[in-house]
C-alpha cells in the first residue's frame, strides 16, 4: 500500500515538474522570439531615421498639408524654411541626449514659437543651453531679429514617461517635449502638430546650441534573444538531469 502511495506521489511530482518546465520553456522561447522581432523593428527604425536625417533638407510642407502629416511618415524629416521668432521661451530639462552626442551635460532645450511667412506658427527647439545660461539675459547675443532661414528636423511630441516629474509651469520648466503643454502655459497658438529641432544656423554667441541629429539607438536585441534561448536550453538540461535521476531511483 505504501509503495503505491509512493509511486502516485512520484508520478504527481514528475507531472508537476513537467508542466512547470513546459510553461517556463514557452515563456523563455516567447521572450527570445520577441527580442528577434524587436531586433528587426529596431533595424528598420534605424534605417528609416538615418535615411531621413541624411537627406538634403527639403522645403517645409505648406500649412494646408499639416493636418495630414503623421509621425510614422515624417518624423525626423530634414526640412528648411524661413521664420521670425516670436517673444517667449520654454525650457525642457535634459540630462544629455542620445541623438545629440555633443550634449552630454545637464541643461535645457530652449523652445520658442516662430511665425512663417504665411502666418502659420510652429514651435522650434532652438537648441541646448547649460544650467547657468537658462536666463535669456545671459545670452542676449543669441536673440534673433527678423526673419531667419532655419534648417532642422520635424519631431512629434513625446509621451510622458512613468517616472517623468510633473512640469513646473510657474518656473517655466518642463520634463517632456510636449508642445501642447508649453503652448497652454504661455498662451501660444500653434498651428503645427509637430515641432522643429533646429540644426542651423548657430546664433551669435553660440547659444542656444543647435546641432545635427545622429542615430545612436542601442540595438542589443540579438544578445537578449541569445540569453533567453540559452536559458531555455539550460532549463531543458536541468529538467533532463532531474528526470533521469528520478526515474533511476524509481527503478
Amino acid at each position: 500500500m505504501s509503495g503505491t502511495k509512493e509511486k502516485t506521489a512520484s508520478a504527481r511530482g514528475v507531472f508537476t515538474a513537467t508542466i512547470a518546465t513546459v510553461a517556463g520553456l514557452v515563456l523563455l522561447l516567447g521572450l527570445g522570439t520577441w527580442q528577434l522581432q524587436r531586433k528587426a523593428w529596431k533595424e528598420k527604425l534605424i534605417a528609416t531615421v538615418t535615411g531621413r536625417i541624411t537627406q538634403a533638407p527639403q522645403a517645409l510642407a505648406p500649412l494646408t498639408q499639416w493636418p495630414a502629416l503623421t509621425a510614422d511618415e515624417r518624423e525626423y524629416a530634414h526640412v528648411k524654411f524661413t521664420a521670425t521668432f516670436m517673444p517667449g521661451e520654454a525650457y525642457v530639462y535634459t540630462a544629455g541626449s542620445s541623438l545629440r552626442p555633443d550634449v552630454t551635460d545637464q541643461g535645457y532645450w530652449v523652445f520658442a514659437p516662430a511665425k512663417l511667412d504665411d502666418g502659420a506658427v510652429i514651435l522650434v527647439n532652438r537648441g541646448f543651453v547649460p544650467t547657468d545660461r537658462q536666463n535669456p539675459a545671459t545670452r542676449t547675443q543669441g536673440v534673433p531679429n527678423g526673419p531667419v532661414e532655419l534648417v532642422g528636423y520635424m519631431r512629434w511630441p513625446e509621451e510622458r514617461g512613468m517616472f517623468a516629474p510633473a512640469d513646473d509651469v510657474k518656473a517655466n520648466l518642463f520634463f517632456t517635449r510636449d508642445q501642447a503643454a508649453m503652448a497652454a502655459a504661455h498662451g501660444w497658438k500653434l498651428d503645427a502638430p509637430f515641432y522643429i529641432d533646429q540644426e542651423s544656423p548657430v546664433p551669435p554667441g553660440g547659444l542656444p546650441k543647435p546641432g545635427k541629429i545622429e542615430v545612436q539607438l542601442p540595438n542589443n536585441h540579438w544578445q537578449y534573444a541569445l540569453t533567453w534561448y540559452g536559458l531555455a536550453l539550460a532549463l531543458i538540461g536541468v529538467y533532463g538531469v532531474w528526470l533521469t535521476g528520478r526515474l533511476r531511483r524509481r527503478h
